[in-house]
């Protein structure tokens, strides 16, 4: 394990501490994949979107706002985000009596937008990723504010890796988790915690052809950094990795795969036909992998994937459902 990798007892610890502003999500039975896959596996899914502010974001954000003193929570902080984790981070700001100042994207999904909005967040947009991350920088630096990262460092892996404790937890004897890609923030933490209960868990990322930072990562043996992202999924369209969270997917990852958007798209159906769940495309990342590239390999095996969030309006669910 990486020296700096948190130790499953501090996973747990920060577990605890948040209990009363987390919910354990449930893990359920996902019938309704094993039939369209007709091939052994057993499918269990970890329903993350039932979290506080819809996603997984909620865990990292806290558990980072839970480390700062009060003299930098007097100043408050900021996050950049396509939508989700600047939910998250104005959530944590709000439960933790600071306030959060957050860089969006002019393209982030109403819903999201809204959200951030009722939990007392101010806004700044930013025309794309690259120009965010270069406003919430400058806001950090301007006012004092502690940016609260989407998915790199030690304080989102404990929080992501209760995602990973509470899996090991619901279900045993379990031969593989998937899990979606973008930074690399809750793949890492949960990978992290997941190996340290047993080894032999198989953790799989997923990431979309039009934001595969991670696996050009993987394949250079360091991070980089995309030119440009083309997904619908743009809760995975971080621009670049990052070597916190980088390093914990080299060690405890075994392989990324790619999806199309069409592959999300029909996720996105199968899931709402079969399942009777409405999730945005990042959350149907693992569906799509599973009933795709990983179908053969897993065959036979008992597989969770992680449903990592869905905060999505009606309009933009219906347009990338019907494309």
């Amino acid at each position: 394990m990486p020296e700096s990798a948190p130790h499953l007892d501090a996973i747990a610890e920060t577990r605890d501490a948040l209990a009363g502003d987390i919910v354990r999500t449930p893990l359920l039975r996902c019938t309704g994949l094993e039939s369209l896959l007709d091939n052994g596996t057993e499918v269990y899914g970890k329903l993350e979107f039932l979290q506080r502010t819809g996603t997984f974001k909620a865990r990292g954000a806290l558990a980072t706002l839970k480390t700062l003193s009060p003299a930098q929570l007097s100043k408050g902080v900021t996050a950049v985000s396509a939508g989700n984790h600047a939910v998250a981070t104005a959530y944590a700001a709000r439960a933790v009596n600071t306030h959060a100042r957050v860089v969006m994207t002019a393209s982030a999904n109403p819903a999201r937008i809204d959200a951030c909005r009722a939990y007392g967040a101010d806004i700044v947009f930013a025309t794309d990723v690259h120009a965010a991350f270069a406003s919430a920088a400058e806001i950090r630096d301007r006012e004092g504010r502690y940016l609260v990262h989407p998915f790199e460092g030690p304080d989102i892996a404990r929080g992501t890796g209760a995602v990973g404790l509470e899996i090991c937890e619901q279900l045993r004897e379990i031969d593989a988790v998937v899990v979606a890609v973008g930074g690399g923030g809750l793949i890492g933490g949960i990978a992290n915690a997941v190996r340290q209960i047993d080894p032999g868990i198989e953790v799989i990322g997923v990431e979309p052809e039009g934001a595969d930072s991670m696996s050009r990562s993987l394949a250079a043996a360091e991070p980089v950094k995309l030119d440009t992202v083309h997904t619908i999924a743009d809760s995975l369209g971080a621009p670049y990795a990052m070597p916190f969270s980088f390093g914990l997917v080299r060690r405890f990852v075994s392989r990324v795969v790619l999806v199309t958007d069409e592959e999300l798209r029909e996720a996105m159906r199968l899931l709402f036909r079969h399942m009777r769940m409405a999730v945005e495309p990042a959350c149907a990342a693992a569906t799509a992998a599973l009933l795709g590239p990983l179908a053969a390999s897993l065959a036979g095996k008992r597989v969770v994937l992680v449903f990592c969030g869905s905060n999505i309006d009606w309009p933009t669910y219906a347009r990338d459902f019907n494309q």
